[in-house]
């Protein structure tokens, strides 16, 4: 798996800048951005993004601003941010003035080239660049990936890089985790090819096309009532059967739901039941993404298909589902109209997913009393 950079501006983001000169250069200067301690260690915690901090310092080694009343303050914020466990992969420091700026100088990009060039071990596109000015924004831009923006104020024009604009770093702390864990399923057999992808922290990313109509509109309900992102095409027989795809795109969700709740200690990992009701049908589901499957299924469907989909492949997605999920899922439906029968079953499962796979920053560690899944 590629390595994904946190690119972390210093002054302003994870120190306090001071308004005059901008410089950290003596200890009435230095303090930390209020939440900045606690939330880097959690997002070194819960993530995998490799931290690099990327900082003009203007004139570093001129007499403008002499090594010695540099170094002492970071070395202060390096070592109080190590007592907590943070630590950098990489520190990157340009030191040229803005009135002569260096290719090196942010939001230039040359001080990041290693990381660009090395497309083998490092993946720019899905980095993030954390910093409270525009010109974070801007190098974001320049990578080709997306800005936290720990600011105020922002060019219209320069929202569409952010991932988050904020004050808080509690709030970019969240959205970082989220964004940290995007799922990635490819599945290719002689029957079907499946591409999947799951983004916690991108709910606007809704795309569901695997050939079989109704099949698509139920599909869509899952990103659209769990409120997260979902990207999936499958490319399957279905001038045999739609058996092969329904089954496959069920193992491929339930694999990607099992790799989602793997990499996380946080999120909720319970589904309580949802009574979801759809005009005549009311349609409940509940879920526990313990690691064991199992499936409880009541519903009965009198047509052979709605629309295009094979009534006699519900149980079966749904068992496929579990099993790849590692999820114990307690199904039950009652009344008149399959379509709306189907749906309500999809819109529930699609709560109880919300629910489970949420964060509760509260949570220490896995949310077991054995301790482990």
């Amino acid at each position: 798996m590629k390595n994904r950079i946190l690119f972390i501006d210093r002054d302003g983001t994870i120190i306090n800048e001071p308004p005059t000169d901008y410089q950290v250069d003596k200890l009435e200067k230095f303090s930390f951005k209020k939440g900045a301690i606690t939330s880097l260690e959690k997002i070194r915690r819960y993530t995998n993004f490799k931290f690099v901090m990327a900082t003009n310092q203007d004139g570093l080694g001129t007499d403008s601003f002499p090594e010695k009343d540099f170094w002492p303050y970071q070395n202060l914020m390096l070592e109080t941010l190590e007592s907590v466990g943070v630590t950098f992969d990489d520190i990157l420091i340009d030191r040229s003035f803005e009135s002569n700026p260096l290719p090196t100088r942010k939001p230039g990009v040359e001080m990041m080239k290693k990381y660009i060039n090395d497309t083998e071990n490092y993946n720019i596109e899905e980095s993030l660049v954390i910093g409270d000015r525009p010109t974070d924004v801007i190098l974001a831009k320049n990578l080709g990936c997306k800005a936290v923006f720990l600011g105020e104020e922002i060019q219209p024009e320069l929202e569409k890089y952010c991932l988050i604009k904020t004050t808080s770093w509690q709030e970019a702390e969240r959205a970082i985790i989220s964004y940290n864990n995007v799922i990635k399923i490819k599945r290719d057999t002689a029957e079907t090819k499946i591409d999947l992808k799951i983004y916690p922290g991108n709910p606007e990313i809704k795309k569901v096309d695997t050939g079989v109509k109704f099949f698509d509109h139920m599909l869509m309900q899952i990103p659209v009532h769990g409120c997260f992102g979902m990207d999936l095409y499958c490319k399957g027989d279905v001038e045999v059967d739609e058996h092969h795809t329904i089954e496959d795109v069920a193992i491929a969700l339930g694999t990607a739901v099992n790799e989602l709740w793997k990499t996380r200690k946080l999120i909720n990992r319970y589904g309580f039941e949802f009574n979801l009701t759809m005009d005549d049908c009311l349609a409940s589901v509940a879920m526990d993404l313990g690691g064991r499957p199992w499936l409880v299924y009541d519903a009965d469907f009198m047509r052979e298909k709605i629309g295009d989909f094979p009534t006699e492949m519900i149980y079966h997605f749904f068992k496929s589902f579990s099993d790849n999920a590692k999820c114990n899922l307690n199904i039950k439906a009652t009344g008149i109209n399959e379509h709306h029968k189907l749906e309500g079953i999809f819109k529930a499962l699609a709560k109880c997913l919300k629910q489970a796979i949420s964060y509760d920053f509260t949570l220490q560690t896995i949310p077991s009393s054995k301790g482990m899944l």
